[in-house]
C-alpha cells in the first residue's frame, strides 16, 4: 500500500523550513535525542584549557622566574641589612660624638690652666726679683699637658721672657728655660740656662759704676774682641796705651785678654818692648758681674759684636723663691 501525500508531506521538510532553520538536520532515531548544530557564526569562543597537573618533569625543571619580578625581589632583600648598618652607624657616630666633646672639654681646661699657671708663675718671679732689678717677665710653660704635669709636681720646661728688664736702671734683654720646674717653687730647679742681650752703652754703663783697673774710659766692642785705653808711668813720662783683648768667660767674673797692643805718642823715645810684654803677658783683666746674678748662676759664654754683649748663663739646683733671686753674689772691694 502506498503512502498518502498527507504523510509524505509530514515526513519530508519544505524549502522554506529548511531556509529557515538554516543548517538544523533532523535524524530519525530509535527514541534518542534530537542533536542540534548551531550555525558556525554564532559558536562561542572555546574557554581557556584548565592548567595541566604538574608532572615530574616539570617539578625538575621549574618554570623561569620573571625578571622584572626577581629584580624587584633583590632589591627588596638587603632592606632589613641596611636598617642594621645604619643604626650601628648612628651609634659609633654618637660614641665618636661624645669622644670629641670629652677631648674638646680636656682641651679647654688645659688652656685654662696653662694661662693661670703661666699668669701665677710670671707673679711670683717679679715679686721675687732682687731690688736692683725690675720688669715685666713674660712665662710661658712647655709640655704637652699643663694638668698632667702640675699632677706630677714638675712642668717639663718653663721659658721666662723679659725683653726690657732693667738692672741697675741699665735696659738689657733677658731670656730663661728652666727645665724640671717643680710646682713648689721653694724646691731647686733642674737646670736653668739664661742668655742676656746689651747693647754697649749698657755695658759700658754696668762696668763703669764698679770701675776696671788699668782700664780707663769706655770699652769699644769689635768683632769678637775689645778694646780698652790705659796709661802708666815709664821715667816718669806718662804713656798711653790701647789694647785689644777677647773676653773669656769664667764663672761669676768675665776676663779681658790682651791679644793686640798699641802705645800712644811719647812711647817711640824710650825702650817700651818691656811694657808691651807686660802687658800682654799680665794676667786679664777680671770685671766681676757677680754682683748682677744669684748665687750659684755662672757665666758660660759671652759674644761680642759692634751690636753690643750676648752673655750666657747656667745654673744648677736653683730656687726661684724670694730668697734665692733676692740673694746676689758680691765682688772684691777694690
Amino acid at each position: 500500500m502506498s503512502a498518502g501525500p498527507g504523510r509524505d508531506d509530514e515526513s519530508q521538510p519544505t524549502d522554506a523550513t529548511a531556509d529557515d532553520q538554516g543548517a538544523t538536520a533532523v535524524i530519525p532515531t530509535d527514541e534518542q535525542a534530537t542533536e542540534v548544530i548551531a550555525p558556525a557564526t554564532a559558536a562561542p569562543a572555546a574557554p581557556a584549557p584548565a592548567a595541566a597537573p604538574a608532572t615530574a618533569a616539570s617539578a625538575a625543571h621549574p618554570p623561569a622566574a620573571d625578571p622584572a619580578v626577581a629584580e624587584t625581589d633583590a632589591d627588596a632583600a638587603p632592606a632589613p641589612r641596611r636598617r642594621r648598618l645604619s643604626r650601628a652607624a648612628r651609634v659609633w657616630i654618637t660614641v665618636a660624638a661624645i669622644v670629641v666633646a670629652l677631648i674638646a672639654l680636656v682641651v679647654v681646661a688645659d688652656v685654662v690652666i696653662r694661662n693661670v699657671a703661666e699668669a701665677r708663675v710670671a707673679e711670683e718671679i717679679q715679686a721675687n726679683l732682687p731690688d736692683q732689678v725690675s720688669g715685666d717677665v713674660d712665662v710661658t710653660i712647655g709640655g704637652f699637658s699643663v694638668l698632667a704635669q702640675y699632677l706630677s709636681g714638675s712642668m717639663q720646661q718653663v721659658e721666662l721672657s723679659a725683653p726690657e728688664l732693667a738692672v741697675q736702671g741699665v735696659p738689657v734683654s733677658v731670656d730663661v728655660v728652666a727645665q724640671d720646674v717643680p710646682v713648689d717653687l721653694a724646691s731647686p730647679v733642674g737646670q736653668l740656662t739664661a742668655t742676656i742681650q746689651a747693647s754697649p752703652e749698657a755695658v759700658n754703663q754696668l762696668v763703669g759704676s764698679q770701675g776696671i783697673e788699668g782700664v780707663d774710659g769706655d770699652l769699644a766692642f769689635g768683632d769678637g774682641t775689645v778694646g780698652y785705653t790705659g796709661s802708666v808711668r815709664l821715667l816718669g813720662f806718662p804713656i798711653e796705651y790701647s789694647v785689644t783683648a777677647r773676653p773669656i768667660a769664667a764663672g761669676d767674673t768675665v776676663l779681658l785678654e790682651p791679644i793686640g797692643v798699641e802705645l800712644g805718642a811719647g812711647g817711640g823715645s824710650f825702650d817700651v818692648s818691656g811694657l808691651v810684654d807686660r802687658l800682654l803677658g799680665d794676667d786679664p783683666v777680671p770685671v766681676c758681674v757677680a754682683q748682677y746674678l744669684p748665687e750659684g748662676v755662672e757665666v758660660q759664654q759671652i759674644a761680642v759684636a759692634p751690636t753690643g754683649a750676648i752673655v750666657t748663663l747656667e745654673g744648677d739646683g736653683l730656687r726661684l723663691d724670694q730668697a734665692t733671686l733676692s740673694q746676689t753674689g758680691s765682688c772684691p772691694a777694690r
